[in-house]
Order: C-alpha cells, then structure tokens, then sequence
C-alpha cells in the first residue's frame, strides 16, 4: 500500500517561514505531479502549489512570490517551503501525489500563524 506522511506543521509569527514535507512509502508508479492543497474550518479545499514530472511548477495566487514547491524523486519526497507567513495561511495542508491511475493523499498537518 501507498502511504504519504506529512510533517513540518506547527506555529510561527506573521513573517516567519516553514517547511513541509511529505514522505512516500510503497510502490508508486507513473507519477504525473505532486502538490499541495490546504483547507481552513468550515471552508472548501484549495489547490496551493504543484510541480510536474518534468520538473514545471505553480502557484496560487495566494502564495505566489512567498512559498516554493520542490521534489526529491530518490526519496519520493515533495517539499512545500513557505516564507512570509501570513494569518491568512492557517490551514491543514494536504500533500498529494498524482499518477495515472490514481491519486494519493498525506493525513495533512496543522499550519498555524499568529500575528
């Protein structure tokens, strides 16, 4: 079974950075991308950043400028490096990861930034 497991979470300042990462074990064949969403209470989820196969990446709107996707394919690792932190960016985010066939998604972690 394909599991992926996120970490790096936790509670900064406005302005302050954090780093995501989201691990995955099994097997896992034709990955077309891997991205980032994120979803505050009571609110719908939103796509944050996702990255190719080849490499390409985007952002949201929201975040562009601030926060940048990366891959590690020897690992089956996806990286979300976020800087200045906004409250607006409270959220549980979700990595996933997309393949032909299906898609996979982490647990998600708690970002939290106070101002």
């Amino acid at each position: 079974q394909v599991q992926l497991v996120e970490s790096g979470g936790g509670l900064v300042q406005a302005g302050g950075s954090l780093r995501l990462s989201c691990a995955a074990s099994g097997s896992i064949f034709r990955i077309n991308a891997m991205g980032w969403y994120r979803q505050a209470p009571e609110k719908g989820r939103e796509l944050v950043a996702e990255i190719t196969s080849g490499g390409s990446t985007r952002y949201s709107n929201s975040v562009n400028g601030r926060f940048t996707i990366s891959r590690d394919n020897a690992k089956n690792t996806v990286y979300l490096q976020m800087n200045s932190l906004k409250p607006e960016d409270t959220a549980v985010y979700y990595c996933v990861v997309t393949t032909s066939g299906r898609n996979y998604w982490g647990q998600g972690t708690q970002v939290t930034v106070s101002s």
